[in-house]
C-alpha cells in the first residue's frame, strides 16, 4: 500500500467521524458559511498578479517536519502583505500536521482567497471547507474518478467554492471537466513523493489553453518559475520553499521582490 492509499483510508475514517460529530445544519450555521467567497482564478489573471499561491504547511510524509515553530496567523498575514494571489492551508492532521483551526485562523486575518488543501473524497468536506472560510477546494485526480470530479465540481460551485483540479500524469487528462476553475499539474508523484520539475512543462501543451494553469511542487527558484510561465502557467503553488526557512513570510517577500 503506497502513501496515497494510506491517506485515503485515514481520510475515510476522519470524514465518518466528523459527520457523526458535526451535522450539516451546524456547519451551515457557521459565521463563514454565508460569506461571499473571493475568486482565486480571477486574482491570478489580474494584470500584474504574482500568480503565487503561498502555502502554510508544517510537515509532509516525504520531508517530515518542515516548520512547526511559526504561527499560521503570522505567516499568512505576511504572505498577503508580500503580494501573493492566494494562500493554501493544509487541514490534514495525520500526515501534514494541519488542522481545521489553521484555515479558520487564516480566514480571520486575511481577505485574500484561501484554498483548503486536503484530500477531498466526500461532499461533506466541501461543506466543512465553506464553513471554515475557504474560497477554493482541491480535487486530486489520482484519488477520484472522472465522474466524481464532475459531480464534486458541481457541488463546490453550488456552494460558491472554486475548484483546483490536480493532475500528476497524462493518464489523468481524462479527469479534466470543463467547469473546473483551475488545473494544477503537480511535479511530485503522490505515490512515491519524488519530484520531477519537468512534469508540468511536459503536460502543459496537452492540457491546452482553456484553463487557468497552476504549477505545483518543486518550485525553488526564479528560473524555474520563469520556465513555467513560458510554458503557459499563470499560477504557482509554493510551500516548502518558503516554509523551510525561519521566516516564511520574509522568504516569500524576497521571492516576489525578485520577480
Amino acid at each position: 500500500m503506497n502513501i496515497l492509499d494510506k491517506i485515503v483510508l485515514q481520510k475515510q475514517k476522519e470524514v465518518a467521524a466528523a459527520r457523526a460529530a458535526v451535522g450539516v445544519a451546524q456547519l451551515e450555521q457557521s459565521n463563514h458559511f454565508q460569506r461571499a467567497t473571493v475568486s482565486l482564478s480571477n486574482r491570478i489573471l489580474q494584470e500584474n498578479s504574482t500568480g503565487i499561491i503561498a502555502e502554510f504547511k508544517r510537515k509532509s510524509p516525504s520531508k517530515g517536519v518542515i516548520n512547526d515553530k511559526v504561527k499560521v496567523e503570522d505567516v499568512v498575514s505576511q504572505y498577503a502583505a508580500a503580494g501573493v494571489s492566494g494562500c493554501s492551508v493544509l487541514t490534514d492532521t495525520e500526515f501534514f500536521g494541519g488542522a481545521p483551526q489553521d484555515l479558520m485562523t487564516a480566514r480571520d486575518v486575511v481577505n485574500i482567497p484561501l484554498l483548503r488543501k486536503d484530500f477531498m473524497i466526500d461532499e461533506y468536506q466541501f461543506l466543512e471547507a465553506k464553513s471554515w472560510g475557504a474560497d477554493v477546494i482541491l480535487l486530486i485526480a489520482a484519488i477520484l474518478t472522472p465522474q466524481q470530479v464532475k459531480s464534486f465540481t458541481d457541488v463546490a460551485h453550488s456552494l460558491g467554492l472554486e475548484v483546483l483540479l490536480e493532475l500528476h500524469d497524462e493518464s489523468e487528462l481524462n479527469h479534466v471537466y470543463h467547469k473546473v476553475n483551475m488545473v494544477g499539474i503537480n511535479n511530485r508523484n503522490l505515490k512515491t513523493f519524488q519530484v520531477d520539475v519537468e512534469q508540468s512543462v511536459r503536460m502543459a501543451e496537452k492540457l491546452g489553453d482553456g484553463f487557468v494553469k497552476i504549477a505545483e511542487s518543486g518550485i525553488s527558484d526564479m528560473e524555474m518559475l520563469k520556465l513555467f510561465r513560458r510554458s503557459g502557467f499563470q499560477g504557482f503553488l509554493i510551500g516548502e520553499n518558503f516554509m523551510k526557512t525561519n521566516n516564511p513570510g520574509q522568504a516569500c517577500r524576497d521571492f516576489i521582490a525578485a520577480l
